[in-house]
């Protein structure tokens, strides 16, 4: 009951901040101006700093196992690639087809998953290696995948050399990345900010996720998410319970337990976050089925995340 609870707690107030965002844009409080010029700004300077924030303070030279972040890394490799080859050649709406890759293997590691795993353990456990693993690849992935999906005339460009040149450079210059590389380079130097400096990064960071999903929810058009209903659930169903399905019981046998595995199940199986959906739209991509799979994902994850911490549970995993 107090799992239940928790993660009442940590999905339900998300949901319900979309929702605000939803009722602002019927209400005429915000348009579509306003939307687009939030979702850039929280692509080109909330989302970065926020993800700054969380690698640089990072401590991860005491507690480092190289084993746990490959296999993070390896297990995101794969779900990323597996998801792309097959939903390339079965998925008929080709300009989609960016949109349902990314929804279906981003997590909401950095937002979600410290607070999870702080509210069982008392720390961020793993949670920092698990976030080194796998958010560095989470967004270079990303780049490339709706770059190359991007629709164009109402088709997919496809993989001409203009498009790789496009990728290469959106990957040295997009904000996210930077972002990361920078608080990887602050906590590998130990870098410690003056307290003036600190508190205005954490006051910046602090704006990501409210200002994301108000955008989220005011950018939510619910008839044509409708139209899209399908893919969103098959989507929902990969994020939710496929992946954990496949990848926890392989963690279990190669030793991994306690917070670790706990980690690993926030990466698996956490609702898919909201930077998905700034990306996509920031990308030249509708972005109707990521706000789809982000909302059914968030709505959902409150009961899936309670089922996959019991079982581990009931096998004294954790």
């Amino acid at each position: 009951m107090e799992n239940l609870i928790f993660s009442l707690n940590a999905t339900i107030p998300i949901f319900l901040v979309m929702v605000i965002g939803y009722v602002l844009k019927n209400l005429k409080f915000v348009d579509e101006p306003f939307i687009k010029t939030l979702n850039s700004f929280n692509y080109k300077i909330t989302l970065p700093v926020l993800l700054f924030k969380d690698i640089s303070g990072s401590d991860f030279r005491e507690v480092w196992d190289t084993s746990y972040v490959l296999f993070c890394f390896f297990v995101t490799l794969f779900c990323i690639t597996a998801t792309w080859i097959i939903t390339s050649k079965v998925y008929h709406k080709k300009n989609l087809v960016g949109e349902f890759v990314q929804a279906s293997y981003r997590s909401s590691a950095a937002v979600l998953g410290i607070a999870f795993i702080q509210n069982i353990y008392g720390n961020a456990g793993m949670a920092p290696l698990m976030i080194i693993g796998t958010v560095p690849l989470y967004n270079i992935a990303a780049v490339l995948i709706l770059s190359f999906t991007a629709p164009e005339n109402g088709s997919p460009k496809g993989f001409s050399s203009a498009a790789l040149k496009k990728s290469v450079k959106g990957i040295i210059t997009n904000p996210i990345i930077l972002g990361i590389l920078a608080g990887m380079a602050a906590s590998l130097l130990r870098i410690e900010f003056p307290v003036i400096i600190s508190k205005t990064i954490s006051n910046i960071a602090v704006l990501a996720t409210p200002l994301a999903l108000l955008g989220l929810g005011a950018g939510f058009e619910g008839k044509k998410a409708l139209a899209e209903i399908k893919p969103t659930l098959v989507c929902s169903f990969i994020k939710l319970l496929l992946w954990p399905a496949l990848f926890l019981p392989l963690a279990a046998v190669m030793g991994f337990r306690t917070e670790k595995l706990v980690a690993l199940l926030v990466m698996l199986g956490s609702p898919t976050t909201v930077s998905c959906y700034i990306m996509a739209k920031n990308m030249k991509h509708e972005g109707i089925l990521t706000s789809s799979v982000v909302v059914t994902t968030t709505f959902f994850s409150s009961v899936t995340l309670t089922f996959w911490l019991y079982l581990l549970k009931s096998f004294q995993l954790i």
